[in-house]
């Protein structure tokens, strides 16, 4: 009787504390036929089965548990797919450093997209982990293609890659940084709470990590970022800044990296237009600039919706050319259901004075000028 009673505690008490907690497994598997082309000297065409083209591939689990007293603390593990072979996301750095050879896929599902705890209530919500950066936010939010495929603005490739050539990556943008433009490790972020009249916002502070030893590079992959905005029905703004360290070892070798950007996006019923703009600076031997900007819109057809943009991005070196590129996106989405969705997107990019960025693998020879590159994504998207 008493182990039967017994029991029946244990089996109460677990009831109640499953009434207060939630754990939830999610994911999407996009799977994109990828092809790419460029019309520059020694041109090479790809194509591919790849994925996210629509939107990122992804496996995870969030939980969260009521504290009582408006108060909750929840996590949240995702990780990226590569559905394309099997394979589990792409290995990362420890910290925001340099980047580092990378072990082979398949070794076990890495929470590389994000990897967080928090705590939460009615005066915001404090994270910890690895997570967006508030810059990425507005890149990603006010981009129709939303940083996925083919389409994604040229002001994140742009940045991302010093419009694609090795050596103008290893120029303008600082090694390690591409590690902190999307996310950031070592992350402690703070939100502001959802009742606010539409007000929103966040700050994040991320460590880089380093023996702190008096070296020129003690600092290299700490930074800050913020990010404010105002959403009220069909319109929404927000503004954001982010630096991230990185010592001066040798003349144009580190240097601070820093953005701002602005996006906003107003909902007319009949279509979203949006538009944003970004200026990057590296803080080197000599200063080094850049820009770009978007315009877009989505616009609902029936059970679908037509994506469009046209974006650019010109890197300031200060003296000769500055490379630019322009490009052109346009694209469908057949939402077959809730969950499941048939996509085609063509994009086509044009440069200009030195600038390489070539689209879905397509490759020209070293000193290719003026070329122009050509891709399309056709794809599934499922979630669930």
């Amino acid at each position: 009787m008493k182990k039967s009673l017994i029991a029946l505690a244990v089996l109460a008490a677990a009831g109640a504390a499953s009434a207060q907690s939630s754990v939830t497994l999610f994911g999407i598997v996009d799977a994109t036929l990828a092809h790419g082309r460029a019309n520059g000297v020694g041109n090479a065409n790809k194509t591919a089965l790849t994925n996210s083209g629509y939107n990122s591939s992804r496996l995870g689990f969030r939980g969260t548990e009521d504290l009582g007293g408006g108060m909750s603390a929840s996590f949240w593990l995702e990780g990226s797919l590569g559905n394309d072979d099997g394979t589990t996301g792409q290995r990362i750095p420890q910290g925001n450093q340099a980047a580092i050879s990378q072990p082979a896929d398949g070794a076990g599902l890495v929470f590389n997209r994000r990897s967080t705890v928090s705590l939460a209530g009615s005066w915001g919500e404090v994270r910890l982990g690895r997570d967006y950066t508030p810059t990425f936010w507005n890149l990603t939010v006010f981009d129709p293609f939303g940083t996925n495929g083919v389409g994604t603005t040229m002001t994140l490739n742009g940045s991302a890659t010093g419009l694609a050539s090795p050596a103008a990556s290893g120029t303008f943008v600082p090694n390690g940084s591409r590690n902190v433009i999307v996310r950031a490790s070592n992350d402690i972020g703070y939100f502001l709470p959802a009742n606010l009249g539409g007000i929103y916002g966040q700050v994040n502070y991320w460590l880089g990590e380093n023996v702190q030893n008096g070296a020129v590079t003690e600092d290299d992959g700490s930074g800050f970022g913020l990010r404010v905005g105002y959403g009220s029905g069909p319109f929404n703004v927000a503004i954001a800044y982010a630096k991230t360290n990185y010592g001066i070892t040798a003349p144009g070798v580190g240097g601070d990296y820093k953005t701002w950007n602005v996006g906003g996006q107003w909902d007319f019923g009949v279509a979203k237009v949006m538009a944003q703009y970004v200026r990057d600076k590296k803080d080197s031997t000599t200063e080094i600039d850049g820009r770009g900007w978007l315009v877009g819109a989505l616009v609902p057809v029936g059970a679908g919706e037509i994506r469009a943009s046209y974006s650019a991005y010109k890197i300031d070196f200060g003296a000769g050319a500055d490379p630019r590129a322009n490009q052109l996106a346009l694209g469908y989405v057949h939402n077959l259901s809730k969950r499941t969705a048939l996509y085609a997107t063509v994009a086509h990019v044009r440069n200009k004075d030195g600038a390489s960025m070539t689209l879905n693998g397509a490759t020209v020879a070293a000193g290719a000028v003026n070329f122009r590159s050509t891709g399309y994504d056709l794809g599934i998207r499922h979630s669930f």
